[in-house]
């Protein structure tokens, strides 16, 4: 029997598991959020493929120390934390809206301290 919602969240499984695989390759383009995409799509559409990313070398030890503790390792930390200041000061050589980069700052702060206060793994 044809299960479109099953068959939806494969395919988002793919394509989240796609944009991380070139978020591997990329700087600037985030793989952790991708791959915990693609997990939470897989779980509801191919337990195959959500077995195979949780006993994958690379990828299962983030998904498991994500959903074990939240930690986010130190090394990602500080690239997020870098990437984020790229991107501020792009916006703010961009935007002329004092209001919309107001925001936008606070927006990003409030993402750095989300980040900065997950747990590292051991």
């Amino acid at each position: 029997m044809f299960n479109m919602a099953r068959w939806g969240a494969l395919i988002l499984a793919y394509l989240f598991l796609a944009l991380a695989l070139v978020g591997v390759i990329l700087p600037g383009l985030p793989t952790v959020p991708f791959l915990l995409l693609s997990a939470w799509f897989a779980a509801k559409g191919s337990q195959r493929l959500h077995r195979w990313l949780y006993s994958h070398p690379h990828f299962g030890k983030l998904l498991i120390d994500w959903e074990q503790r939240g930690a986010i390792s130190r090394s990602s930390k500080v690239m997020a934390v870098i990437l984020i200041f790229i991107a501020w000061v792009i916006m703010y050589l961009q935007i002329s809206n004092l209001w919309v980069f107001a925001g936008m700052t606070l927006l990003l702060i409030g993402v750095i301290a989300f980040l900065l206060t997950r747990p590292e793994p051991d």
